[in-house]
């Protein structure tokens, strides 16, 4: 590796650090950036595994930095693709109540996304519902006509062109390993060689933590990797318009089997949450004997998993019975059967975890000397990518001295 320092070093080459890095480079143009990946090719993990939702916001509470992040990150990102000539589509989306007990918590998202902002939101009832998705069930729902679906490794692929073309180094297969202090500077220890910086943005998912650990850092939370494994259904059976969900369980931050359009034209149905055995564990047979040890060592996945434990053995055993995610698909579409679906891909969520079994549900930025992390991002990170970048360089230009 090229041994000359660099002012800014952004670990993980997913679309929240690329992202990062442009807005960095953009608002700080003297600053020299470089941005480490342990992958081959950036947007290798969450990034390049998500369902392609770009959401409008409908979800979070309103001053969040989930809701505040993601209704501007959704104009950001919009801005983006026509600047880059990336397709997206706005096909819309229903969230839907099937039973009139769910009818309040679709009031309050409705309240919610109304006060952040969220554009042409509006209740529509079961009649409406059938002109906008023939083959779904419900008695109400919450219609949001300008959610849209992008193919977000096309998105990151064009950031990391775009670096490159700025000068920007984008380093692939640079693991950080270790990180030392020599002076005022970090030196990142990587099988590509050593990297001298100045300061250092951690954005590296779903190894967030023990990059920060790295650091000499105590980042106060565990990563706890979730899989959620997909269906496609099968492209001759017309069911799915758009994206259909159904109203979410507002103790647990997932928001249940739904279907979704691609941008290609298929149909997702899924995911399910299910804890998985290895940080990068796509499927079920993939076992990393350090990151489970990490998971049972961590008493705060105890306490976890004494709250949820109902819920976790449930998808567990979803995660094994076709028969039985599709009932749970029927709730949302009857007409769908186990004959339409085929066996689609899978996504590992980064999901934080506190000491005392706390989920984190909203994004989770923090500072120690010299160094931004981001040690929680979950759905709608990809969304609002741009505008945590904007959030991230605004504290950094702060907190590290840059100079326009």
């Amino acid at each position: 590796m090229d041994s000359s320092r660099s002012d800014v070093a952004v670990v993980g080459g997913g679309i929240v650090g690329l992202a990062t890095a442009l807005v960095l480079s953009e608002r700080f143009p003297r600053c020299r950036v470089t941005v480490l990946d342990k992958e081959p090719r950036v947007a290798a993990h969450q990034t390049g595994h998500n369902s392609g939702v770009m959401h409008a916001g409908i979800y979070y509470k309103p001053g969040s930095y989930k809701a505040r992040l993601c209704v501007d990150g959704v104009r950001r990102m919009a801005a983006f693709c026509d600047a880059h000539a990336i397709p997206y589509e706005r096909c819309g989306k229903l969230i839907v109540a099937t039973t009139a007990d769910e009818i309040p918590r679709l009031e309050a998202l409705h309240e919610r996304g109304t006060a952040n902002g969220v554009p042409d939101l509006r209740m529509i009832g079961a009649d409406e519902v059938r002109t906008i998705e023939p083959h779904a069930r419900a008695v109400r729902a919450l219609h949001s006509p300008q959610t849209a679906i992008v193919d977000y490794t096309a998105v990151a692929t064009a950031m990391a062109a775009t670096l490159t073309a700025r000068g920007v180094r984008v380093l692939t297969g640079a693991r950080v390993d270790g990180v030392s202090r020599v002076g005022r500077d970090l030196v990142l220890q990587t099988p590509r060689g050593p990297l001298t910086a100045g300061n250092v943005v951690n954005c590296a998912g779903l190894q967030s933590d023990r990059v920060a650990g790295c650091m000499g850092a105590n980042p106060g939370v565990r990563i706890i990797p979730f899989r959620g494994e997909y269906y496609t259904v099968r492209p001759e059976r017309q069911l799915v318009r758009g994206l259909i969900y159904p109203v979410p369980d507002p103790e647990f931050p997932f928001l249940g089997v739904h279907f979704t359009k691609r941008i290609g034209g298929e149909i997702e149905a899924g995911p399910n949450a299910v804890l998985a055995f290895a940080r990068e564990g796509y499927r079920m047979r993939d076992i990393n004997l350090a990151d489970l040890l990490g998971v049972v060592g961590f008493g705060g996945f105890w306490r976890m998993a004494g709250r949820y434990w109902r819920t976790g053995l449930y998808e567990f055993y979803r995660s094994l019975s076709t028969r039985l995610f599709v009932r749970d698909l029927q709730h949302l579409v009857p007409d769908i059967t186990e004959a339409d679906l085929a066996p689609g891909g899978s996504g590992v969520r980064a999901q934080a975890v506190s000491p005392s079994g706390a989920l984190l549900d909203d994004f989770s930025i923090v500072e120690t000397a010299n160094a931004i992390h981001v040690l929680n991002a979950p759905s709608p990170a990809a969304t609002a990518s741009l505008a945590i970048g904007e959030h991230i360089a605004e504290r950094a230009g702060r907190a590290f001295g840059l100079n326009a």
